[in-house]
This record gives structure tokens, C-alpha cells and sequence, in this order.
């Protein structure tokens, strides 16, 4: 039996929003039966990037050649992009076939540029429905043992040395004030310059997690307060996916 919703005559398709992988790991072990039966009868995609869609698609078992599925980029700058543009990506919904968007890793439109075509979905009345899959900061979250009542996620913080360790100081401060988790990302290959920066930058007893490679065979998640992780074994954090959560 077909997992896709049947419509009549003349209705919208769906946008699906499909997690995909953040690491080498087999389908089961990350995405639901239901979400992986949706996304294998599915023949129109919008993604971040066509190459890793692709891989994805095999990495979930994907029946149909893909040289024959229609795989669409979003804009290079989603923020800058016109209406129009997300409208001819959505034509295939408004003709009553489903799409699904696909980030590069985890869940799409959540730190990921895909948010402005679900936003446009909505306009255009076209029905939104999200899958269940992996989201690394939610994991992370719930394993870091952190406030998971109230926190928020800050995305990339400057490169500027001097302006990334005022912002680890502000963030700092609002967790201490707010009793807030704050989390944030780092571009893989300056993982180890962040954790340098977190450990010379935050007071001794904030709490500090380190999530890496989630889901995946090499997961490593731990959290020290900065004062014992001084003490520790230095984690190897280059060029690997990475997720950093503080917490005063």
C-alpha cells in the first residue's frame, strides 16, 4: 500500500521535509519505516545541494534511477532569493505531485537554508508535512544532560577571534542569567580553535558538551564542566561534524 496521502482532481501535492543521514549509517538506523517508504515513492526533490542529494537518496534504498527523478537546487542565497524562484521549485506540488526537501545532513529548513521554500509553501496553501529523523541539535541536546526546559540555538558565531570569544562571553552571561543551554556550531575544520576558545574563554564551572558524529559508529558526546575538561583527554574534533552546547 502507498504510504503518499490519495487526492482528487485538481488538489496540491505535499511537501515532505526529509531528515536524511549526518553520517555513514545505514537507513534503519536512523529514519522510520513510514518516513523511508514516503521518500522512495517520492520523484520530485529540492535540496541544498544536488551531489549529496543523490547520495542520500541511494544511502535510503531509492528504487527509480535518478538520472529520471527531478532533483532542483535552492538558490544559492535563500535570503536574497525572489518569490518566483521558490515558486518554479514548488510547481510540481501546484500540479498535484509531492516533492520532498532535503538538507545536506539531518533535518531540513532547521539550520539549514530550506526554510524559505516551506515559508513559501504556506503562502501558496500547499500542505507542509515533516518527517521524523535525526536532528543533531536535538540529540545533542538530549544527551548532554543540559536544560532541556529552556534553550536556544545560535548557529555559527564570528570568526573574528576577538568578536567569537565576546560572543562566548554574552552567551555565557544569558545562560548564567536565564539558566539557558546555549548551542552552536563550528565549521568542521575549526572545531579544534572553538574548543580552544571555549575552554580559555568560560568560567571554570560552566558546563561544557561536546557532540560529535551523532548517530553514527564514531559518536562521541560528553559533558565536563571547563574546569575538568582541562584535566581530560583532549577530544579529536578535526574535520568532524561537530555540535557544542554551554550551559553556566
Amino acid at each position: 500500500m502507498s504510504a503518499l496521502p490519495q487526492r482528487g482532481p485538481g488538489e496540491q501535492g505535499t511537501l515532505f521535509l526529509v531528515p536524511v543521514a549526518l553520517g555513514d549509517t545505514p537507513w534503519p538506523g536512523f529514519l522510520p519505516t513510514q518516513a523511508q517508504a514516503i521518500t522512495t515513492r517520492l520523484h520530485h526533490f529540492v535540496v541544498e545541494t544536488a551531489r549529496a542529494a543523490r547520495a542520500h537518496l541511494k544511502q535510503l534504498d531509492y528504487p527509480h534511477p535518478l538520472r529520471d527523478t527531478d532533483i532542483r537546487e535552492l538558490p544559492a542565497d535563500p535570503a536574497k532569493a525572489r518569490d518566483t524562484e521558490f515558486d518554479a521549485l514548488l510547481a510540481p506540488a501546484l500540479e498535484g505531485r509531492d516533492i520532498g526537501l532535503m538538507s545536506d545532513a539531518g533535518c531540513p529548513a532547521v539550520a539549514d537554508p530550506g526554510a524559505r521554500l516551506v515559508a513559501r509553501a504556506h503562502a501558496l496553501g500547499i500542505r507542509v508535512a515533516p518527517l521524523v529523523g535525526p536532528s543533531s541539535i536535538l540529540l545533542g541536546l538530549m544527551g548532554s544532560g543540559l536544560n532541556g526546559q529552556s534553550f536556544a540555538f545560535h548557529g555559527y558565531l564570528p570568526v573574528n577571534e576577538a568578536e567569537r570569544d565576546t560572543a562566548l562571553r554574552a552567551l555565557e552571561d544569558e545562560s548564567r542569567k536565564l539558566g539557558r543551554t546555549q548551542i552552536f556550531i563550528e565549521t568542521p575544520y575549526r572545531n579544534e580553535r572553538m574548543f580552544d576558545a571555549l575552554l580559555k574563554t568560560l568560567k571554570p564551572v560552566t558546563r561544557l558538551c561536546v557532540a560529535c558524529d551523532l548517530s553514527t559508529a564514531n559518536e562521541l558526546l560528553q559533558t565536563r564542566s571547563v574546569r575538568d575538561w582541562k584535566k581530560a583527554e583532549r577530544p579529536a574534533l578535526a574535520k568532524r561534524p561537530s555540535l557544542f552546547l554551554l550551559l553556566a
